[in-house]
């Protein structure tokens, strides 16, 4: 694994159950605020249940990716917000 991914994966691992942050803001957070494309394909690569991805969205407020799929991605934030 890089050091950008692990740096990635260290701010994503803090993100609170119940909220979000952007790719955007990941980015800005490992001070590589334009490595937001980057961030988003070092997530996709990640398998490990410990570092919640699906809490990372897009700019836009839409989900954007996710590796087990858009639609498992959203019942995992909704499941989170209740």
């Amino acid at each position: 694994m890089t050091p950008f991914t692990q740096s990635v994966y260290q701010i994503v691992r803090k993100i609170p159950k119940g909220k979000t942050m952007t790719y955007a803001q990941v980015a800005r957070a490992i001070e590589k605020p334009r490595a937001y494309r980057a961030v988003a394909n070092a997530l996709n690569k990640n398998y490990d249940s410990a570092i919640p991805c699906h809490r990372v969205i897009r700019s836009d407020g839409s989900l954007g990716g996710y590796n087990r799929g858009v639609k498992k991605k959203a019942e995992l934030l909704k499941k989170e917000r209740t």
